[in-house]
C-alpha cells in the first residue's frame, strides 16, 4: 500500500497545565510555524487535539511533544490522508477539555474505569452479562457503533449522567463497558460510573475506537457502520473484515453513511442524507428550514419564493404517498 503524503493526529493527555492561556498562545505559534491545521483545546486538566499535516510536519509536532516530560507518553492515533482535513489552526484555552456537566467534576488521574486493550474489549463485549454503553452523541452512534451497544438518547456528552441516572436500574447487575472516539470522554465517564456505583465493574476501551480499528488482532470486528470524526472527512471505516451499513437517510430511511448539515444556518442539524435526495429535499430538515430567512441551498441555486413553495408542495406529495 502506497503511503499517503498527509496524516491526521488525534490525541489527548490529562495532565496539569498551570497557565492554559499562555500555553495556548505559545502552542498556536508552534503549530503555525510547523504548518499544521486543526483544533486543540488546552485546560488546567490537560490537552485534547486533532491536527493534520504532512508526514514531516506531523513528525515534527510529535517530536516536540515527546520532548516535553508532560506529554512524552501520549497515545497517538494516526490516520494517513490525501491532504489537510482542516481549514484553519485553532488552539483555545478552556476551563475543561471535556465537559461532563458535573457539579463535582471527575479527575481521571484519580479515578477512571479499567483500561481494556482492543482484544480484551472485544472478548468482554461477547459476555452475556456485559452491557456496552456508547459515550458519544446520538448522531455519532447513528453512523456507526459496536454491535449491541446501548444508544443513550443525548445530543451532548454533558447530558449523559442525567440519562444514566434515569436508567440506573438497567445496569445494576451488569459489567459495564464504555467507549468513545479516541478515549478522552470515556476517561471521565467511566470514572463517574465508578464513583456513582454503577454496575459490577466498569471497563473502557483504551485509546477508543480509533485504536480498536488499527489493532492487527481484532481488525475492527463487531463494529457496524463507520466512525464519525470531527473534521472534513466526517467518517472513517473501522471494521476491516465486513462492512455493515447502519445509518439511515434522514428523509427516506434508506441506507446512508453521508452526513450533511441543514441548509438553514440557524439550525445546522446534522443529517444522514444521500446525494440523490439532497436537492429534492433542499438540504433542509423541515419545511420551516426550507422557508427560513436564510437557506444556503436556496441561495446557492438562486431560487425564488415561488420555486421554494412549489418544491415544498412536491415534497409534501411524496411524504403523503409514503404514509
Amino acid at each position: 500500500m502506497t503511503q499517503k503524503d498527509y496524516r491526521v493526529l488525534l490525541y489527548y493527555k490529562y495532565i496539569t497545565i498551570e497557565d492554559p492561556e499562555a500555553f495556548a498562545e505559545e502552542h498556536l505559534a508552534l503549530c503555525k510555524e510547523i504548518g499544521l491545521l486543526g483544533r486543540i483545546l488546552v485546560g488546567y486538566e490537560g490537552i485534547n487535539g486533532t491536527v493534520s499535516g504532512t508526514i514531516e510536519q506531523t513528525d515534527a509536532y510529535m517530536s516536540h511533544m515527546k520532548a516535553d516530560a508532560r506529554f512524552n507518553d501520549i497515545m497517538w492515533k494516526i490516520d494517513e490522508v490525501e491532504g489537510h482535513t482542516f481549514r484553519k489552526m485553532h488552539v483555545r484555552p478552556r476551563k475543561e477539555i471535556v465537559h461532563l456537566g458535573l457539579e463535582q467534576d471527575i479527575n481521571p488521574l484519580e479515578i477512571t474505569g479499567d483500561y481494556l486493550t482492543p482484544k480484551e474489549f472485544m472478548e468482554q463485549m461477547q459476555d452475556d452479562n456485559t452491557v456496552i454503553i456508547d459515550a458519544r452523541n446520538d448522531y455519532e452512534y447513528d453512523l456507526g457503533h459496536f454491535r449491541g451497544a446501548v444508544r443513550p438518547d443525548i445530543e451532548n456528552f454533558r447530558d449523559l449522567p442525567a440519562w444514566m441516572e434515569a436508567h440506573k436500574e438497567d445496569f445494576a447487575d451488569k459489567k459495564i463497558l464504555t467507549y468513545c472516539t479516541g478515549g478522552i470522554r470515556c476517561e471521565k465517564f467511566s470514572g463517574w460510573l465508578k464513583r456513582e456505583g454503577y454496575g459490577k465493574s466498569v471497563g473502557q476501551l483504551h485509546g477508543g475506537i480509533a485504536t480498536y480499528a488499527k489493532d492487527p488482532e481484532v481488525k475492527g470486528q463487531l463494529w457496524d457502520g463507520q466512525m464519525f470524526v470531527f473534521d472534513r472527512r466526517r467518517s472513517v471505516p473501522i471494521n476491516q473484515v465486513e462492512h455493515v451499513i447502519v445509518g439511515k437517510d434522514y428523509f427516506t430511511g434508506e441506507p446512508s453513511e453521508r452526513y450533511t448539515n441543514c441548509a438553514n444556518p440557524a439550525c445546522h442539524k446534522l443529517m444522514l442524507c444521500e446525494e440523490k435526495h439532497e436537492a429534492f429535499y433542499m438540504r433542509s430538515c423541515s419545511d420551516d428550514c426550507r422557508r427560513a430567512e436564510r437557506n444556503f441551498f436556496v441561495e446557492e441555486n438562486g431560487w425564488t419564493k415561488e420555486q421554494v413553495e412549489a418544491q415544498i408542495a412536491k415534497i409534501a406529495e411524496v411524504q403523503q404517498s409514503n404514509c
